[in-house]
């Protein structure tokens, strides 16, 4: 017997749950799978399978209106046919995304000819009133029509009840009691949530293939003691490139001549560039700030850590278990229940009992009615609407109900430091001045660095302009590499140091050296101001914590929801921020580290929010349970995310798991009304005290009630 192998396959139009359960379904029942698990976000399918050829899977998938190609398979291009049948590709411009745009998909083109088939309805009805009904069931139609085939194919290949199911009964449902023009608005409606579904996946699709422009496309090789330019994905592991100040590091690998400041922050990220010599490791993707460097590449393109990043958001993404659509769980059971209840109150009675036919098939006729899911299909939707667009109005931004679903059940959040917990912004915390006042001492160090871009630099020039102490001009200023700057300011040989540079140049008194030492153990980075070789003044600098963020983690323990930091920065000024937070800190991950310690968590049964603003959280954001992205932060993160705090504020986590509760709650109060109100009818029905109108009025009041309660929610306005 053939061995099982793992295969990943790209799915095109797989923009939801219910269609990677469908896929998953379908793939599932074929002689020789083992296993399949698609990723609607990723746009992915693995299956274990064991000799099963590729046309029996993409069989399989067509069916259900989806494509299907191999992961290493180029993408598809469009191509047309001139006269003589030969193929000439075109449409170039997406080839490199691997799909369409939105507006070119069947399903855009399958709403937009279901919206123009409504218009033209309207318009008959209006010149023609005679034909009012015939013109809607044909616009009906023209939507309903694929919806009811993909309902077949699903009911197939092993998906007997899904949301195409219940749709197509509904709108049937609708036309039999006359309201064929409600059920051609409904089915468009239907199609225009499918068709922002797909957008939204499509971005974030998107968005992790965007993470490739990071690095750089040419590096400069160096050969025989010649430099020349060359595709950064052929580099070979061993080679010798060469990075110049301001460019990007185009492969991992190991510095084996210079010393520069190396900006992180896309893989880590620290706020503060590293310093970094010979022997040191550096990543593809980061910035190098000051000096030339020589590096040994020691992965291929393949390998390097932004395409690790790549994979492990897909991996992971892959990997999370499709949740289903709340109706799809209720529809499984109760369509086929009401189906079922109907039939038998029409045939039974007359069969055993020799009861009137006429009589029972009119209340088997009620009990479908009755059981109409109009109520039940707007009590979920209308609570979710109304609670994103409350949610929304305070920023925060959740993507869909499944989000909300989970969010009540979080029992860890996981924070991210930088940015995250910390404005991201490192700031001047600390001034003491020697013999000076701490105005002077500031505006000569804000002369210094009053031309530089550097994190450190901008913290000082910031702290001059809210002081408003002056910054005179500052000639022959000169940077020195993994030392400081030098200039001149009012006549003064003016030197911003680093506490190493600084005790080269001159002594540093005891009392100084204890508040240097004081400053490191509390995370801050310190500066020795020295003028004319004296020392004149000491500058901490740190990322602070968000004002509210210790309010945030307190009001989380108040819920009973424990509390977790992640982070690249070194465990001196994690241990510090982690302390003023009262959080647990864990220092000096990288993103595949992150990783590890959400799936360490959930493995012990805990329900995982992750929160994040850099690229080096997304595998992270992707693997737990909720990823919530911080405003502010990369388009990648952002769409990698479940949900994101749109102004930036730690307090806004526990706000949005209240949201989820409130709800939550209030889905459950609507379905008990629907529920409710036709278990009392159906026994009127069933004993002759209602018929088919008493029925329908009962249906459209509980619809009208689920609506009204969901409303409520657009009050929420959080604590």
């Amino acid at each position: 017997m053939a061995e099982a192998t793992r295969t990943k396959y790209r799915v095109g139009g797989m923009d939801c749950a219910a269609c990677a359960t469908k896929i998953e379904n379908a793939v599932g029942r074929i002689s020789g799978v083992e296993e399949v698990g698609a990723s609607f976000t990723a746009g992915t399918m693995n299956v274990v399978q064991a000799d099963v050829p590729f046309i029996a899977i993409e069989r399989a998938v067509r069916n259900l209106g989806y494509t299907l190609a191999p992961a290493d398979a180029p993408p598809a291009v469009p191509h047309h046919h001139d006269d003589h049948g030969h193929d000439h590709a075109k449409g170039e411009q997406h080839a490199d995304l691997g799909e369409d745009p939105w507006w070119a998909t069947r399903k855009a083109k399958l709403t937009l000819a279901s919206g123009v088939a409504l218009a033209l309805a309207y318009i008959a009805g209006l010149v023609v009133p005679a034909i009012g009904h015939w013109a809607f069931l044909v616009a009906l139609l023209v939507g309903l029509v694929p919806v009811g085939r993909r309902a077949l194919a699903g009911a197939l290949s092993g998906t007997s009840f899904s949301i195409d199911t219940l749709m197509t009964i509904a709108a049937v449902g609708a036309v039999i009691i006359g309201a064929t023009e409600e059920a051609a608005i409904v089915v468009l409606l239907f199609l225009v949530g499918e068709l922002l579904e797909g957008v939204a996946a499509g971005r974030a699709r998107a968005s992790i293939r965007g993470l490739t422009h990071l690095v750089p496309k040419t590096a400069l090789l160096e050969e025989n003691g010649q430099t020349r330019e060359m595709p950064a994905a052929m580099l070979a592991i061993g080679a010798t490139i060469m990075v110049r100040p301001g460019d990007r590091i185009p492969a991992d690998g190991v510095i084996i001549e210079g010393s520069s400041a190396i900006d992180e922050s896309p893989v880590t990220g620290e706020s503060v560039p590293k310093r970094k010599t010979t022997g040191d490791t550096v990543f593809a993707g980061t910035i190098n700030t000051d000096a030339v460097l020589r590096i040994r590449v020691t992965a291929t393109a393949a390998d390097n850590t932004i395409a690790l990043v790549i994979r492990l958001v897909e991996e992971a993404q892959a990997r999370k278990a499709p949740t289903e659509r709340f109706i799809d769980r209720i529809a499984r059971t109760y369509t086929p229940g009401v189906l079922v209840a109907g039939a038998l109150v029409a045939i039974v009675p007359p069969l055993l009992f020799g009861q009137p036919w006429g009589d029972w098939i009119y209340k088997g006729l009620a009990v479908l009615l009755i059981g109409c899911p109009c109520a039940l299909v707007i009590s979920t939707p209308a609570a979710i609407a109304a609670g994103l667009s409350a949610g929304a109005r305070r920023g925060l931004l959740l993507k869909g109900g499944a989000v909300l679903e989970v969010l009540r059940k979080v029992t860890t959040v996981a924070f991210d430091k930088t940015g995250t917990l910390t404005a991201g912004r490192p700031v001047v915390t600390d001034i003491v001045a020697i013999g000076r006042s701490e105005k002077q001492v500031l505006s000569l160090a804000a002369a210094l660095e009053s031309g530089s871009s550097h994190p450190l630099a901008v913290a000082i020039v910031n702290r001059a302009r809210a002081d408003k102490a002056s910054i005179p001009p500052a000639f022959g200023v000169k940077a020195l590499a993994g030392k400081g700057v030098v200039g001149k300011v009012g006549g003064e040989a003016a030197f911003l140091a680093s506490p190493q540079a600084a005790e080269e140049g001159t002594t540093m008194t005891a009392d100084q050296q204890a508040r240097i030492a004081a400053f490191n153990d509390e995370g801050k980075t310190v500066s020795v101001l020295l003028a004319d070789g004296r020392v004149v003044g000491l500058f901490a600098i740190r990322d602070e914590p968000r004002p509210d963020a210790a309010k945030a983690i307190e009001s989380l323990a108040h819920r009973g929801i424990a509390t977790l930091m992640l982070t690249g920065d070194n465990r001196r000024t994690a241990a510090a921020i982690a302390r003023n937070l009262g959080i647990e800190a864990r220092a000096g991950l990288l993103p595949e580290d992150k990783l590890r310690i959400v799936r360490e968590l959930q493995a012990r049964g805990e329900v995982v929010a992750k929160v994040g603003d850099g690229i080096n959280d997304t595998p992270a954001l992707a693997a737990a349970d909720i990823g919530i992205a911080m405003g502010g932060g990369t388009d990648v993160a952002l769409e990698t995310a479940d949900a994101a705090v749109l102004h930036g504020r730690v307090a806004d986590i526990p706000d949005m798991i209240d949201l989820s509760r409130t709800v939550m709650g209030n889905i459950a109060q609507n379905l008990t009304i629907a529920l409710g109100l036709k278990a009392v009818f159906l026994v009127t029905t069933i004993i002759g005290l209602t018929g088919l109108w008493p029925a329908i009025l009962a249906d459209t009041g509980a619809t009208v009630l689920v609506t009204a309660n969901a409303m409520r929610l657009l009050g929420w306005k959080g604590r």
